[in-house]
C-alpha cells in the first residue's frame, strides 16, 4: 500500500519569505522537491511570472480561498504588467498559483501539516455568471445561442473547473463574431468557418488495350508470293476432308508429314507449280483435241 504524502516541515516563516525573494524562491524549490512535485517558473509573453510577488500579494489578502470568495483577483492582477496579447490574465494567474504556490501557501502561511489539504471550494467551485455591461441590447437568439460548460483543468494534480459561456455576436460569409467568457474575464474575437478540403480528381482512365485479332490487309497491298508447301497444302486439304472428315484438327499435322515423304523430283512439280499447272492444261487441251480428231476420222470412214 503506498504511503500517504504528508507536508515537510516550513523551513522559514512567512515573514522571511514574504520579504525576501531569493530566501523564497529557495524554500519554493525545496519545497516541490520534498513533495515531487514538477517546478518551473511560469514565461508569459517572454518573461518569467515574479511567484513572489503573487505569494505576496495574495496571502496579504488572506489567502487564495479568501481572494476568491472575495473577487479580489482584479486587485492582484493590478500589481502585474502583463502585455496586452495576455487577455486572461485572472485565469492565468489563478492557474499557476493552484499547481505552484497552493500547497506551499498551507506550508508557509497558514502552518498546515500533515495530510496535504484540497483548495478550498471557492477556489474549485464555478464562478456564478453575471451580466456584463454593454450586453442589455443582445438578441435573443444570440443570447440563446451561448453554452455553459465546465472546464476541468489538472493543475498541479488538483481538479479545478472553471465556469465558461459563449454567445454569437454576428455572422459573416466566412465565420461568426463572437464572445466568450472564461471566469472573469471576457474575450472578444472571429471564429472562422474552414471550408472542407475539395475532394481529389478521379484519376484518368487507362487508355483501352490495342485489339486483338487478325489485321486487316490493305487491298491496295500486292499478295506476297506463295511457296511451294501453299500448293501442296491446298491440294491435299480437300483430299484429308473427303478421307478423314473427322480429324479437321489433325489436317495441318498430316499435310504435313507427306510433304516431308514426298521425293524431291516431285516436289520441284509444287516449286513451279503456276507453270506446271498450265503446262498440264495444255497437255491435256492436246490430248482432247488429238482424241477428238481421231474420233472424227473414224467417223468418215
Amino acid at each position: 500500500m503506498a504511503e500517504k504524502l504528508l507536508y515537510p516541515p516550513p523551513l522559514l516563516s512567512h515573514e522571511e519569505v514574504a520579504n525576501d525573494r531569493a530566501a523564497f524562491m529557495d524554500t519554493l524549490r525545496r519545497f516541490h522537491s520534498l513533495m515531487g512535485t514538477k517546478f518551473m517558473i511560469p514565461v508569459i509573453g517572454g518573461k518569467e511570472m515574479d511567484l513572489h510577488a503573487l505569494y505576496v500579494e495574495v496571502t496579504s489578502r488572506g489567502g487564495l480561498a479568501k481572494v476568491m470568495e472575495e473577487r479580489k483577483w482584479r486587485e492582484v492582477m493590478a500589481r502585474f504588467s502583463f502585455p496586452a496579447t495576455t487577455t486572461s490574465a485572472s485565469y492565468v494567474l489563478r492557474r499557476y498559483y493552484l499547481s505552484l504556490l497552493h500547497h506551499y501557501e498551507q506550508v508557509y502561511f497558514f502552518r498546515a501539516h500533515g495530510a496535504l489539504l484540497r483548495p478550498a471550494a471557492s477556489a474549485l467551485t464555478k464562478t456564478p455568471r453575471r451580466k456584463m455591461r454593454g450586453t442589455s441590447d443582445q438578441s435573443p437568439a444570440a443570447a440563446e445561442a451561448g453554452k455553459r460548460m465546465a472546464l476541468p483543468e489538472r493543475l498541479g494534480g488538483e481538479p479545478c473547473s472553471f465556469s465558461v459561456t459563449g454567445s454569437i455576436d454576428g455572422k459573416f460569409e466566412h465565420g461568426y463574431l463572437v464572445t466568450v467568457k472564461i471566469a472573469a474575464e471576457t474575450l472578444r474575437g472571429v471564429l472562422y468557418r474552414v471550408a472542407p478540403p475539395p475532394p481529389a480528381a478521379a484519376p484518368p482512365p487507362p487508355p483501352p488495350p490495342p485489339a486483338r485479332g487478325r489485321r486487316r490487309r490493305d487491298p491496295a497491298q500486292p499478295r506476297p508470293n506463295r511457296s511451294a508447301y501453299n500448293f501442296f497444302f491446298k491440294e491435299k486439304h480437300p483430299e484429308l476432308k473427303a478421307t478423314h472428315p473427322h480429324r479437321e484438327r489433325e489436317y495441318s499435322r498430316m499435310i504435313g508429314d507427306a510433304w516431308n515423304r514426298l521425293a524431291a523430283d516431285d516436289k520441284m512439280m509444287y516449286y513451279y507449280f503456276p507453270v506446271g499447272k498450265l503446262i498440264l492444261e495444255l497437255k491435256l487441251l492436246v490430248q482432247f483435241c488429238v482424241s477428238l480428231a481421231a474420233l472424227c476420222l473414224c467417223s468418215f470412214q
